[in-house]
């Protein structure tokens, strides 16, 4: 049961010794294989770009995309990306680096703040249906700006919680600093999200529990001039440098994309409710008992489990705001999962300890469920034809779901076995060891899941093009492409994300062209290059007018010259 007074004092040794485990354990987890696969298409490769770009010019204040303003989304993680490819090199691990690095922060601050709540047993718990909940497991290597600036609103809203629990002093006024520098850094990440989601979360619990005496001090003054100091400089410098950044960053991305279908991301309402349920697996069947004995009482004993509150509180409003949001995309509902961690991590280090396997069964009934029908959806999404588009992905992919559904069908057997059998020890452990058998598979079947990119047509290009040729995109912009090839490039007939209409300097460069001038330059004596898929060029192609030098072809997509 959740509790309003601090746990046990601390133990340095055994906090030490944890996190050292923690980080090892889910450091390797995360780390593994990191590099092993290209950059994706458009989102980790856009966001490997910019901070190439900003190496490369020397300029860390206007975020660019293939030389184009790319005002979206603020600088912190590109600032971030850009330090690893300093120290490792522009590659495919050194761009990763900081959503894993961001997914062992979220683990490590979860332990800490379960075990404050409610001691170590309960912390180590919460870490560990964290950092092994698939969603969580997927994002952490991925280059996304998800993570990162969920693990920051996540530590804003833990130094909260844990801030209103101490008495004034030292240890008081750290964690509200916490607080505000975290919120600082993820409205750095992602804009004013980053304070304005978490400021309502903690409006709402101290409104609706009426827990305002617990605020103070909450050192606001110092508190606001630490999180100006973070978060104000970029904005004040982004707006001085460019003066369409403000209506595009603040309107366009901000109260336009939550309130209008304009960027195209309309889910219904009821987008998240499978996303959560399938995202926590294995842990979801827990959650339910879980939540249900933090909040023992109910609402007639709010006040005695005002901390739980807040965590459903948190959780509760996050899933509506975005569900309320006309933009939804899977990794938004990300925030959710440290609280549900630490609402299930407390209660099966209870059930643990008095060895309460009853309580558990529902839980390890529907791992046993999930497994089976994720098995079952594996199988049949390799070998039913027309469910993969690409009958050669889906041939390549065959042995690593063949392999998945073997895990999961034999741990959803063996757990719930081992449960009754052997105890709550056992059966745990089987379940953790299921989830990263599962996760490993995905690790090395990574390379064939995400859509065929151009890195090898990049490297091809950049093998043999000198510095005055010229290369477009034909009829899309190809985020990898400039990224391997390590330069920017035209567009024919595209325009997409690429914000020529807010970049007079983009506007005036002659790179992005239409079809007609196009065919002007083909017929020049200047060498030019185009990359298309190869969907794209067959009316093109099929020109006899239209001359062409096939330079390099992958599975989707061509390099090809006017010029030998």
């Amino acid at each position: 049961m959740f509790t309003d007074h601090p746990g046990p004092a601390p133990d340095s040794a055994s906090w030490r010794r944890d996190l050292l485990l923690l980080t090892l354990a889910f450091g390797a987890l995360y780390f593994a294989l990191l590099g092993g696969n290209a950059l994706s298409n458009p989102d980790e490769s856009r966001y490997s770009e910019i901070p190439r770009e900003m190496l490369a010019t020397g300029d860390f204040v206007t975020p660019k995309l293939n030389g184009v303003n790319y005002f979206e989304k603020p600088p912190l993680l590109y600032w971030a990306v850009a330090g690893c490819f300093a120290v490792f090199g522009e590659n495919e691990w050194a761009a990763r680096t900081m959503p894993a690095l961001f997914g062992l922060f979220g683990v490590l601050i979860t332990y800490a703040a379960a075990r404050r709540l409610h001691g170590r047993a309960a912390g180590v718990a919460s870490a560990i249906v964290l950092g092994s909940s698939l969603l969580f497991f997927a994002l952490s290597r991925l280059l996304i700006l998800d993570m990162a600036v969920s693990m920051l609103m996540c530590a804003t809203l833990f130094c909260f919680i844990l801030g209103v629990r101490e008495a004034p002093g030292a240890r008081r006024r750290w964690l509200f600093y916490g607080l505000y520098a975290s919120a600082a850094l993820a409205t750095l990440t992602k804009g004013l999200i980053g304070f304005l989601v978490t400021g309502a979360v903690m409006f709402l619990w101290l409104l609706v529990f009426n827990q305002w005496k617990r605020l103070r001090p909450l050192h606001l003054p110092t508190g606001i001039a630490l999180f100006l100091a973070i978060a104000l400089p970029w904005h004040l410098l982004a707006a001085q440098r460019n003066p369409t950044w403000a209506e595009f960053y603040l309107i366009h991305e901000h109260f336009t994309r939550f309130t209008t279908t304009v960027h195209g991301r309309y889910e219904p309402w009821w987008y998240f409710f499978p996303i959560v349920a399938l995202g926590i697996f294995p842990w979801t069947g827990f959650f339910w008992n879980a939540t249900r004995e933090a909040l023992a009482g109910g609402w007639a004993r709010r006040k005695e489990h005002a901390d739980a509150w807040f965590l459903v509180t948190w959780i509760v409003f996050i899933f509506l705001f975005f569900s309320k949001s006309q933009s939804k995309l899977i990794p938004y509902i990300l925030p959710v999962f440290p609280p549900i961690a630490v609402l299930i991590g407390p209660w099966l280090a209870r059930q643990w300890a008095e060895g309460g396997k009853g309580k558990l069964r529902l839980g390890f009934n529907f791992f046993s469920f999930v497994s089976g029908l994720l098995a079952v959806a594996l199988i049949v999404a390799v070998t039913m034809p027309d469910l993969i588009s690409d009958p050669v992905q889906a041939k390549l992919l065959r042995p690593y779901a063949y392999a998945m559904a073997a895990v999961l069908i034999l741990g959803g057997v063996m757990a719930p076995w081992f449960a009754r059998a052997r105890g709550l020890r056992a059966g745990l452990t089987t379940m953790v060891s299921t989830a990263v058998g599962l996760y490993v598979c995905l690790m090395l079947a990574a390379p064939h899941i995400k859509r065929p990119g151009t890195k090898d047509i990049a490297l091809a290009f950049a093998a043999r093009a000198q510095p005055s040729d010229t290369v477009y995109h034909y009829g899309e912009y190809f985020h990898d492409f400039s990224f391997y090839a390590k330069r920017v490039v035209g567009t024919v007939a595209f325009k997409g994300e690429l914000g020529i209409q807010i970049d007079p300097v983009a506007q005036a460069s002659g790179r992005f062209i239409d079809g007609p001038e196009f065919h002007r330059q083909w017929a020049g004596s200047m060498r030019i290059y185009a990359v298309a898929r190869r969907k794209d060029v067959v009316e093109l192609f099929a020109d006899p007018a239209f001359r062409y030098h096939l330079i390099a072809e992958s599975r989707a997509h061509l390099l090809f010259s006017n010029q030998p």
